[in-house]
Order: structure tokens, then sequence, then C-alpha cells
């Protein structure tokens, strides 16, 4: 068994949304240097320019394209800038998400629970629609959606946000099971308290921190590396016989 080859990304292409920080970079870097041509999108062209410039100086082949993927009419553009760039489309990794409110659940408004809606749930849904064509053309692609925690066990103060989480955790579901003779993989990662910016209102709250501190098996919060070294494993073949799957990662806050 080459391990190395197992782990591979050379000669694939991937696009990844929300990944101008946290997460969604930590995955970008990690596909990178697995040999993966990769395309950061986010909001604001000059944070993915500088990110793809600081990647770029450590040898790895990144560009970025930006897009407000809760505007559901600008993502084609997002799939047709990748396929100008590189002809051609393996992975795509969903990680882009929206939680503009912070509070009981009968306080939040229709308007909030839209904008969640529409970026964690109709955004994966259209650009993974969008990206079939490409997807099925190619020898080995995967799509990795990133839930949350909050999709398995909703989460006091993030009510919709939780909604929005399982309801990925399904669409996933329903992509692997249609998708499977197209070969395509279709998989899930639940990240529990990563120390990001997105989840600052978390780690920064005292109170929440002893909290979570008391729940955690391991006491402490994630990293965005830790979840872009599950997020590899999803997108070679080293999970070639795997969709459909939905991976924790939440330091056993789940168990």
């Amino acid at each position: 068994m080459d391990l190395q080859e197992l782990f591979s990304l050379s000669g694939k292409v991937a696009l990844i949304t929300g990944a101008s920080k946290g997460i969604g970079l930590g995955i970008a870097e990690a596909f990178a240097a697995a040999g993966a041509k990769v395309i950061i999108s986010s909001r604001k062209q000059e944070a993915l320019d500088h990110e793809a410039a600081a990647l770029r100086q450590k040898g790895y082949e990144v560009q970025g394209i930006a897009c407000n993927v809760g505007d559901i009419g600008s993502l084609p553009k997002l799939i047709e800038g990748t396929i100008e760039k590189y002809g051609q489309l393996d992975i795509l990794v969903n990680n882009a998400a929206s939680n503009p409110v912070f509070g009981p659940v009968h306080e939040t408004d229709v308007s909030a629970f839209d904008k969640i809606m529409d970026v964690n749930v109709k955004a994966p849904f259209e650009l993974m629609k969008l990206a079939f064509p490409y997807l099925r053309a190619s020898s080995g692609a995967a799509v990795i959606n990133v839930s949350s925690v909050g999709g398995l066990s909703p989460e006091p103060g993030l009510g919709i946000y939780s909604v929005s989480k399982a309801a990925l955790i399904s669409l996933s579901k329903v992509f692997a099971k249609e998708w499977g003779d197209q070969k395509i993989r279709v998989n899930t990662i639940c990240p529990g308290l990563i120390k990001t910016k997105f989840s600052e209102a978390l780690w920064s709250n005292e109170k929440i921190m002893q909290h979570m501190m008391r729940t955690l098996a391991i006491k402490r919060a994630g990293s965005s590396e830790e979840i872009a070294a599950m997020a590899l494993f999803l997108a070679t073949d080293a999970s070639a016989y795997t969709t459909g799957a939905v991976f924790t990662a939440d330091g056993g806050f789940t168990i």
C-alpha cells in the first residue's frame, strides 16, 4: 500500500467556499500540499488574493474567485470561473456558512432565517447541481459538506443555524445515494468547537467555555488544521469506499 499515493490529490482541481480564513483556508492549504490545484472563494477578492498569494509563495497552485454564495444567481459564475482557470472540477467543498443571530429561536426574524438557509443550505444544493457535469467527468470526484455538531444536536442560541446544518447533513445523504452510480462521493464533516473567527462568540465567552470544557472529552477547542486533515481523507482515494457518511470532529462533544 502506497500511502503517499493514497492521500495524493495530484492532477485534481478543488473548489472551496468560505475559504479566505478559518476552516476553509485550512482545507485549501491541505489540498494544495497534497498536489491539488485549488480555487478558494469568499465574498472579498482582496482577502482571497492575499491568502492565495501567501499559499503560492509556499509553492502551491491556488487562485481566488470572489462570490457571495448567499446570492444564488452568482453561483454559476463561480463554477464557470473555476472551469475557465483549470478546465476541470474534481472536488467541491461547501464550507461557507452564515449565522447572523445568537439567542432564543423565538426571537429570530424571518430575514435572518432566510439568510441562514440561503448560505447554509441553498448554496450547497445549487453548487452541487452546477458542479455535477464536471464531477461526473472526473475519475475521482468528491463533495465535502461542512456541517456542524449543531446539526446533530441543536445548540442553545444557535437554533436556526442548527436547523440549517441538520438540513445540510440530510442533503448530503440524498446526493450521496443518488450519485453513487455516477462515482461521485458525498460526505459530511461536523466540526465541534473550532477556534476560528466564525466561532469567536463561543470561545471568547468564558461562561460558554466553562460549560464546553465540562462536556468535552478532549479539554480544548479544535483547530482548522484538524478539520483539514479529515477533509483531505474524504477528498482522496483513501476514502474511496466512503459516501453518505457523517464524521464528527468535536473533541468528544457528541459522545
